[in-house]
């Protein structure tokens, strides 16, 4: 299903999602790397990462609105995936995709769930797979890609939580994948790490740590994937590519 512009709600749609792609590929990104998965990309977050690889989920969103049902009805004609990866924007912040999962674990799907870590909801979900959000991501006046800098404030409040980044990795299979471009922001993984352990009641042990390189297009990863790769052997942590973008740069529906 492409991007769709469609943004105005149903008067009569209660419950539905906001539904910017849902489409069949390969998990392009952490542990899951290269497994064909069905995506549902939800529209809309919480924050405004300057480098976001799905503008159209956040800076200008667009979207059409769907029933939960029709959602789990277009997962299944893709007959070929038990994985499904649902994703956005931020995907919880949508209280529709809580029924969205249970209705993909009744079916048997293995489902993952792509969050920035700041907010919590009680789904079954087999990976929470965390992206917290760095320094780098803050959309200063001279990244912001609108060029009027007013996100950078309230992104740089709201990017970590530790309060939900505990309740997370404590009730969900996890991984905590950091989006890097040089040593200085591995130096602050390490700090938010610390932090993180210091409030957790679980252990939040590096083999669930993953680096990725900073980029959504093949030029930029050209630029970051070498070093990035150096930093994670150095510091003892898992290295994990953008595929998806190695293998079709930055097209829709990847």
């Amino acid at each position: 299903m492409p991007v769709s512009s469609d943004v105005t709600r149903p008067d009569d749609g209660d419950g539905g999602l906001p539904v910017n792609e849902l489409f069949y590929s390969l998990q392009g990104e952490g542990s899951l790397g290269g497994v064909p998965s069905v995506f549902v990309r939800t529209s809309g977050c919480n924050l405004r990462c300057w480098f976001c690889d799905s503008y159209h989920t956040s800076w200008e969103p667009t979207h059409a609105w769907m029933d939960v049902a029709d959602v789990v009805d277009a997962v299944v004609d893709y007959d070929r995936a038990d994985h499904v990866v649902v994703t956005g924007g931020e995907p919880l912040l949508h209280e529709p995709v809580v029924d969205l999962l249970h209705e993909l674990g009744e079916r048997g799907y293995h489902t993952t769930v792509e969050t920035n870590g700041t907010i919590h909801r009680d789904a079954p979900i087999d990976l929470l797979s965390v992206s917290p959000k760095l320094a780098n991501s803050t959309p200063t006046p001279e990244r912001d890609p609108t060029g009027r800098g007013e996100w950078a404030d309230r992104h740089e409040r709201a990017r970590i939580d530790l309060e939900t980044l505990s309740e997370l990795v404590a009730d969900y299979d996890h991984q905590l994948k950091f989006v890097v471009t040089d040593e200085s922001d591995v130096d602050e993984v390490e700090a938010l790490l610390q932090r993180l352990r210091d409030v957790a009641w679980v252990p939040i042990h590096d083999e669930t740590v993953l680096l990725m390189p900073e980029g959504a297009t093949r030029e930029r990863l050209a630029e970051t994937r070498d070093r990035v790769a150096e930093l994670a052997m150095a510091h003892g942590y898992r290295y994990t590519p953008r595929l998806h973008v190695d293998l079709w740069n930055d097209a829709p529906e990847t």
